[in-house]
């Protein structure tokens, strides 16, 4: 891996966890979300750091140049992330599904009894 594509994964990693630091501490980004983020930083400076490793890990599986070894580990990390996401989604539209029926039933619930005391 040239010494060109090491610092740049050096710097992008340390700015992705500075960042995500940084946005805890803002309270935007829990911590339970942000450590995935804050492991593929240092995953990603520990493949630059180990580079002979990468090296011959990625020749061990066949990729011509471990760059692709890289991008692969770089793709797989987002499609989890993704993948997480988007579960994280499901379950908050179902919250809000399960929500908008119980603002429902309760606005219907205080119609009735409004009915109820009017005919009284």
């Amino acid at each position: 891996m040239s010494i060109t594509l090491r610092i740049i994964l050096i710097i992008c990693s340390i700015i992705a966890f500075l960042l995500s630091i940084m946005k805890i501490k803002q309270a935007k980004l829990k911590v339970v979300n942000s450590v995935i983020w804050m492991v593929g930083a240092i995953l990603l400076i520990f493949m630059s750091l180990f580079s002979n490793v990468v090296e011959w890990i990625s020749s061990s599986l066949g990729f011509i140049a471990p760059v692709n070894f890289v991008f692969l580990i770089t793709i797989i990390f987002l499609l989890i992330e993704v993948f997480t996401d988007n579960i994280r989604i499901s379950e908050l539209n179902e919250k809000i599904k399960n929500l908008n029926h119980y603002i429902a039933l309760s606005e219907h619930e205080k119609r009735q009894n409004n009915l109820k005391n009017e005919g009284e």
